[in-house]
């Protein structure tokens, strides 16, 4: 049940009858803060009376006349300037609860009407290991497809890997200067690997080499810039005639060029540690000097790919299933699956045809030689072809769109990728009315950074990405000390064995990392802290596996005592409206919390913000925290209480192994 929705839907009918603007009104509902002021608290009243020219309270007493809410409320309390308290009534809680106990999905319905909704998500480059920078993409876009999933709508997930563009150019040139075809082959995953890294190190020290006159000159501009900058804030600090607001701009200024400096600065510190690897290294350096136009030769490379060189072609099916195969195992030990896995290669024959499309609609336009699409609002092109032939990115989006209008019939496509794409995807979305498909609801579901403790991007001394396997090992480990630490294994009864430890481990070790992610919003940058990720403590995966194993063992012990095989079972088949009576604060409060699981589920989807569902497990988990202390649950002989607090340690246990596991993260029994 959305108690909100149900809530706003009523007041919605009551504002109607005092105004045709009941919509912008309707929404004001929200749980209270303050469980004096009862469950849930509108303001409606307040903005609503002005634009009626009245009093905010008789207004909120106009409003309360013609709510109806008899079957869900005690009479709505009218406070202060407007506000309008609500209380759930007793028998309302009990006839909710009673109704999830019984249905296997908790009482959360399904939408009217379904979307067939295709979610782009992973989408690594293949020839390359997974690393840091894929894991929000992944778990972001799993969960939104479990989500939207549990709801009713079709979705259809698609990796869209990079296994066409330079990634594999570099590869196939490392593979022929540097590579040897035994040692490929008989360990194919880390030597490509190794040839990938070598000769991406040359392309970026020829770069480097090729960066260091125009950043110094850079440099140079940037210091006389804030020089002058800096010159012309102490003016007007000094001067008495400049107003306080000006002075705080040319301070900003001055601040600003000094940044400026210092980001030029950074480059070149980064240029020369590039150069420096290579130049002290008497093996790369040889290669260095072997293969001056490594960059070049790349490029070219991928160019003979895609034009069907036999020979780069046949390299590129020798590599690919080696490559897939490394990702494959990532994506098995995160238990991530795709409905379809279509890759850049998947569309190169189609690219053509998109450009022979925008060239007929008249989109296209001819710039230094490239074919472009220049879109009003934007100060630099869409470029759909190259001069030399070669096509972009947005040509392969523009054929993976059609492909999905045409063939998986999608009437929302989500896109999830990190917020550095935004215009990329701003451009892209706007081509798609104009190329026939203006019904496809297209969304950016963009992302902020994974950062390391010192609040820098994650990346290891060479200044790679750090690689995702090892920080699954991390965390892990990190888990098993938590979770299975020596005191807290010698009180397991029975004893935890080593197999048992090691399953623990793993789940909530994979859990932290994916709940850590997805428990920020997804806009916001976050810092990767192992520790935090695994503490039992705070809002963690680890806490809340925590709590729903505290209901599995306190389930054990109650069924041990009444002597009752399935507790399951019996807590559905005793449970009904006349034997649940909330009696305690913390048990009117749990359950008020385990009847807004939809809130939370829909909220989610709505926001396509999995954060909420991660802030709604882990106050229900804290909540029956403060339930479970106050509340016994073991040895309780009034049959009526025993059966309230049975079915709510039963129901917040499948509230939050539900609740997890659309998130992808899964419970163990005992912790």
């Amino acid at each position: 049940m959305n108690l909100s929705a149900l809530l706003r839907d009523r007041f919605f009918d009551a504002i109607a009858e005092l105004t045709e603007h009941a919509d912008e009104y309707a929404g004001m509902v929200r749980p209270a803060a303050d469980p004096q002021f009862g469950d849930y608290q509108s303001n409606a009243a307040m903005p609503l009376a002005k634009r009626l020219s009245r009093p905010p309270r008789d207004v909120a007493l106009a409003i309360v006349e013609k709510l109806q809410l008899d079957d869900i409320c005690e009479t709505p309390e009218v406070a202060g300037p407007g506000f309008i308290n609500l209380k759930l009534k007793e028998s309302f809680l009990n006839r909710t609860l009673c109704g999830m106990i019984g249905d296997e999905r908790v009482g959360v319905g399904t939408v009217a009407n379904p979307s067939k909704i295709v979610i782009d998500y992973s989408s690594p480059n293949v020839a390359k290991p997974m690393h840091v920078g894929h894991i929000r993409s992944t778990v972001i876009g799993d969960a939104l497809s479990r989500l939207h999933r549990f709801v009713g709508h079709e979705v259809i997930t698609d990796n869209h890997l990079g296994d066409w563009g330079t990634q594999f150019g570099i590869i196939i040139y490392g593979y022929k200067h540097f590579g040897d075809p035994d040692q490929v082959a008989a360990n194919p995953v880390p030597e490509l690997s190794s040839l990938y890294r070598l000769t991406n190190q040359l392309i970026e020290y020829s770069k480097a080499k090729a960066s260091l006159e125009g950043l110094q000159a850079k440099l140079v501009d940037a210091k006389a810039a804030a020089e002058v900058e800096a010159l012309a804030a102490d003016a007007a600090l000094e001067d008495d005639k400049v107003s306080a607001k000006d002075k705080k701009k040319a301070q900003k200024s001055a601040d600003a060029a000094t940044r400026r400096v210092a980001s030029v600065e950074s480059e070149i510190a980064s240029a020369l540690a590039k150069i420096a690897a290579v130049d002290s290294d008497p093996m790369l350096a040889q290669c260095a000097a072997e293969h001056p136009d490594v960059a070049d030769a790349v490029l070219l490379e991928t160019a003979k790919l895609h034009q069907g060189d036999p020979e780069n072609r046949a390299l590129w099916e020798k590599f690919l299933p080696h490559c897939k195969d490394e990702i494959n195992r990532i994506y098995d030990r995160l238990d991530v699956t795709f409905d379809h896995t279509l890759g850049e290669s998947f569309y190169h024959d189609r690219l053509p045809g998109v450009v022979e499309t925008l060239d007929r609609l008249g989109l296209t336009t001819k710039s230094d030689g490239a074919v472009c699409v220049f879109l009003d609002s934007f100060d630099s092109p869409m470029i759909i072809q190259k001069r030399d032939g070669a096509y972009l990115y947005a040509t392969t989006d523009l054929a993976t769109l059609q492909y999905r209008h045409e063939v998986f019939g999608a009437e929302e496509i989500l896109y999830v990728v990190d917020s550095r794409q935004s215009e990329h995807f701003e451009k892209f979305f706007r081509m798609a009315e104009p190329m026939g498909m203006k019904g496809i609801k297209l969304v950016h579901v963009s992302f902020g950074t994974v950062l390391g403790i010192d609040g820098r991007p994650m990346k290891t001394r060479s200044g790679s990405l750090i690689g995702l396997e090892s920080l699954l090992d991390e965390a892990v480990a990190a888990a098993k000390a938590v979770a299975c630490d020596p005191e807290r294994l010698a009180n397991m009864s029975p004893p935890m064995d080593e197999s048992e430890q090691n399953l623990i481990a793993e789940v909530v070790g994979t859990g932290a990392i994916k709940y850590a992610d997805l428990s920020h919003h997804r806009t916001s940058d976050y810092r990767f802290d192992v520790q935090k990720m695994v503490a039992m403590e705070g809002n963690t995966a680890t806490y809340i596996q925590y709590s729903y194993a505290r209901t599995q063992s306190i389930l054990r012990r109650v069924a041990a005592e009444l002597d009752v095989d399935d507790l399951s079972r019996w807590a559905v088949s005793t449970t009904d409206t006349t034997n649940l009576k909330l009696t305690e604060p913390a048990e009117r409060a749990l359950a008020i919390a385990l009847i807004r699981f939809e809130e939370a589920i829909n909220g989610s989807i709505a926001a396509y913000a999995p954060n909420q569902m991660c802030d709604y497990l882990y106050e229900t988990a804290k909540t029956y925290s403060t339930f479970n202390e106050s509340c016994r649950v073991l040895g309780n002989t009034d049959p009526i209480v025993l059966q309230t607090r049975v079915a709510l340690v039963y129901l917040t246990g499948v509230v939050l192994q539900q609740g997890l596991e659309l998130l992808n993260i899964g419970v163990v029994e005992r912790m």
